[in-house]
């Protein structure tokens, strides 16, 4: 509306001081040659947005346009000139200035026309942009989901692997450690099952989780196990991906306790410090003790899963000193 008053003014302006037309005149022939195209451009909107968009050749396109400028243009001059010439039937001067300026109208209307469609086009080209957009968005959330979804899958059966392998180790020489043993695996499966399809959940969920696995593999190492922890209170409301705690303490045990015929001790701190939740995971180890190299899949789809969550990859650090291994897990509070 803005800038069709602005061409009315200035073809009002045009008319009565250059061409000397009567004030009326001017104004009548301002408005409805504007004021009409502007309601053909509407209409145009249509032809573009729903007949004009299928991508075709440029002979083709170009052909479609030809005919559409034909009849928009076409219906456009000789409506309002069929309309001006009624009403001002008597004045000469201006039926015959109306006469004289139809190459110079045909051409304002043919650049009207390709003024309209370019701005239509620009308005189709955004929203389809938008679309793709967004429809990339909902791709690469499906793919992250997916991703995060295969990871998770690797880390249980991991666990699981393991601590079977405890319970039949068990079944034979301490029978009744291997049945507590499997009641207190079922509490920990059953968590795994109900909360770890969520992408998302407390510190201090995911701090009882760890304790379950703790208790199932103090079953099995008895007082070789030993769990200190040191957490923060405003820790617990952290929010951090599921089951991203287990591997860790997992590691610990598989190079700690594993190995060892003394006490080890697993420490789990977590603390607050600026826009991160830190949380610390240390254990003792034995520098002589053999340890056999696994494929490294617990580490390595933490790292993966925080990638996938966060967009980074420095929120893992692991240090492995003479005689204390240390992973530290940084959790962004923005998220």
């Amino acid at each position: 509306m803005i800038a069709w008053s602005a061409v009315i003014l200035v073809q009002f302006v045009v008319l009565y001081f250059i061409y000397g037309i009567e004030f009326y005149a001017a104004a009548a022939d301002a408005l409805v040659f504007n004021l009409l195209f502007a309601l053909a451009g509407y209409m145009l909107w249509f032809v573009v947005r729903y007949n004009l968009k299928e991508k075709t050749s440029f002979i083709d396109l170009f052909t479609q346009h030809f005919f559409a400028a034909v009849i928009i243009v076409g219906s456009w001059f000789f409506v309002s000139q069929y309309i001006l010439l009624q009403i001002f039937s008597d004045d000469q001067d201006y039926t015959v200035f109306l006469t004289e300026s139809v190459p110079l109208r045909i051409i304002t209307g043919v650049f009207y026309y390709v003024m309209y469609v370019l701005i239509y086009y620009l308005i189709i080209y955004y929203e389809d942009l938008q679309e793709r957009l967004q429809r990339e968005a909902e791709w690469q959330k499906l793919v992250k989901e997916a991703e995060l979804a295969a990871l998770k899958s690797q880390i249980n059966p991991h666990f699981l692997f393991n601590s079977l392998n405890s319970i039949s180790s068990l079944t034979i020489t301490e029978p009744d450690k291997a049945r507590e043993m499997v009641i207190r695996l079922s509490d920990f499966l059953r968590y795994s099952l109900s909360g770890g399809e969520n992408a998302m959940t407390t510190f201090e969920k995911e701090f009882e989780n760890v304790k379950r696995y703790l208790e199932i593999e103090k079953v099995r190492f008895g007082n070789r196990l030993e769990f200190v922890h040191q957490v923060d209170e405003n820790c617990k409301r952290t929010m951090l991906p599921s089951l991203i705690l287990q591997p860790l303490v997992e590691n610990a045990i598989k190079h700690g306790v594993y190995h060892s015929s003394e006490t080890v001790k697993i420490l789990l701190e977590c603390t607050q410090a600026g826009d991160f939740t830190l949380i610390k995971i240390v254990n003792d180890f034995d520098p002589d003790a053999v340890v056999k190299k696994g494929e490294g899949i617990g580490l390595k789809n933490i790292k993966s899963r925080l990638k996938l969550t966060y967009q980074r990859q420095d929120l893992l650090k692991i240090e492995k000193g003479e005689r204390v291994f240390t992973a530290l897990l940084k959790i962004p509070q923005e998220y």
